[in-house]
C-alpha cells in the first residue's frame, strides 16, 4: 500500500522534448524550477493523483545483462545517493527519454523531474523520484478587459487533470531494481515509455501472483466451467475463488481445489488447465503464496456476475450473499417450448 498524502515536493525541473526523428529540439533549463505556494499544491496532484487512484501494479528496472548497465537504474541510484544532483542528472534523463523519442507517433512535450520526499509505501516512509511528461494540449480562453470590453484570446495549455505519463520510483528494493509505478494514459507508443524509456518488469510480488492466479481462475471459468455446466455456475465459480482469497491471507493451492471446485470432475480439469496454460500467467510452480487484499479487492470489481440470455433478460447474481444463487435459482429444460429456463424463488420483491 502507498500513502502520498504526506508527500513534499523537494526539488523540481521542467525541461521539453521533441520527437527525435522529426529533428524537434530538445530544452533543458538551466536551473530548478522555482515552485511557490499557490503552484506547488496543484502541481502535486497533477503528478501524484492517477497513482493514488490506479491499482498498485509494481514494475522494477531489469536488464538482461546486469541492472548496473541499465543506464535510468544507474542515475536514479546516483540520484538517491546524493539528492543535490537531481538536477544535473535529470537532464540527463531528460536527454536519455529524448534518445528514446524515435517513432513518428512519438508526440512532443513537458518533462518534469522530481524529487520527492516522505513517501509511504507498505508502512516505510522513504524518498523518491517521480519522472512525468505532458504531450496533449487543451485549448482555453483567456480573456482581458480593454475599456469596457472583454477581449478572447485562444490559446494552448496543459489540463492539470490528466498526466499523460508519469512514474514514480521508490527508494527501496534497489537491489531488485527499485519498486516503480507507472502510467501511461496515450496507448498509441506504449513500448516507448514502460519499455524503450523505463525498461522495466512487472515485479513477481504477492500483488502480481494474486493478480495472476485470479485471472488464470477466470479464465478456466469461462474456458472449461462454462461448457462443462453452465454460466450459472461459471459466476459462481469465480465467486467462490474470489470469496476464497479474500477471506485468507496466505494462499494454498489444494485448500483452494478442495473449497473452490464443487465438481469432483473438474478437478483433472483444473490440474491439465494448469500445466497447459500456466506459462502464460507466470504460474508453473506457484502452489501457495501470501494474498495481496487490493488484489482481490481490484479483481472483484472486473468480473462480472451478470447472466445474459438471448431472450433480452439479465440475471443479476449477489456476491455478497452468494447462497442465494445456490438455493434460489434453478435451472431446467421446457420440453414443450424446446428452451432452457431459469427458475427463480422469493418471497417478495425489493422495492429500489
Amino acid at each position: 500500500m502507498i500513502n502520498l498524502f504526506n508527500t513534499h515536493i523537494a526539488s523540481l525541473s521542467i525541461h521539453r522534448v521533441g520527437n527525435k526523428s522529426k529533428n524537434e529540439p530538445i530544452l533543458l533549463s538551466s536551473q530548478p524550477y522555482k515552485t511557490d505556494d499557490e503552484l506547488t499544491p496543484l502541481l502535486k496532484e497533477f503528478f501524484l493523483k492517477p497513482f493514488r487512484d490506479k491499482e498498485e501494479n509494481y514494475f522494477q528496472f531489469v536488464h538482461e545483462t546486469d541492472l548496473e548497465f541499465h543506464e535510468l537504474f544507474a542515475l536514479t541510484s546516483k540520484i538517491f545517493e546524493a539528492p543535490e544532483t537531481v538536477h544535473e542528472l535529470g537532464k540527463q534523463i531528460t536527454q536519455y527519454l529524448f534518445d528514446q523519442s524515435l517513432h513518428p507517433h512519438i508526440k512532443s512535450g513537458e518533462v518534469y523531474i522530481a524529487y520527492l520526499e516522505n513517501m509511504q509505501i507498505d508502512n516505510e516512509k522513504v524518498n523518491g523520484l517521480g519522472i512525468f511528461k505532458s504531450e496533449i494540449k487543451q485549448d482555453f480562453l483567456q480573456f482581458s478587459e480593454k475599456e469596457n470590453q472583454l477581449e478572447a484570446l485562444l490559446q494552448q495549455g496543459v489540463n492539470l487533470n490528466r498526466l499523460d505519463k508519469g512514474c514514480l520510483i521508490f527508494n527501496t528494493k534497489k537491489e531488485e531494481g527499485y519498486k516503480i509505478l507507472s502510467v501511461d494514459s496515450n496507448r498509441y507508443d506504449a513500448r516507448y515509455w514502460l519499455e524503450s524509456f523505463l525498461g522495466v518488469d512487472a515485479c513477481e510480488d504477492d500483488n502480481f501472483f494474486t493478480k495472476k492466479y485470479l485471472k488464470f481462475c477466470q479464465d478456466f471459468a469461462k474456458d472449461v466451467v462454462l461448457p462443462a455446466e453452465d454460466k450459472k455456475q461459471e459466476v459462481m465459480f469465480m465467486n467462490r475463488a474470489v470469496n476464497h482469497f479474500a477471506k485468507n491471507d496466505t494462499f494454498e493451492e489444494s485448500n483452494f481445489m478442495n473449497e473452490v471446485i464443487d465438481n469432483p470432475d473438474l478437478l483433472p480439469e483444473f490440474r491439465h488447465y494448469k500445466s497447459e496454460m500456466a506459462p502464460k500467467y507466470s504460474i508453473e510452480d506457484l502452489t501457495t503464496f501470501p494474498i495481496a487484499n487490493t488484489a482481490v479487492t481490484a479483481a472483484r470489481k472486473k468480473i462480472k456476475n451478470v447472466i445474459n440470455l438471448d431472450t433480452n433478460i439479465q440475471i443479476k447474481l449477489d456476491f455478497i450473499n452468494p447462497e442465494s444463487a445456490e438455493r434460489f435459482v434453478e435451472k431446467g429444460w421446457d420440453e414443450e417450448k424446446q428452451m432452457y429456463y431459469y427458475l427463480i424463488y422469493f418471497n417478495n420483491e425489493q422495492k429500489s
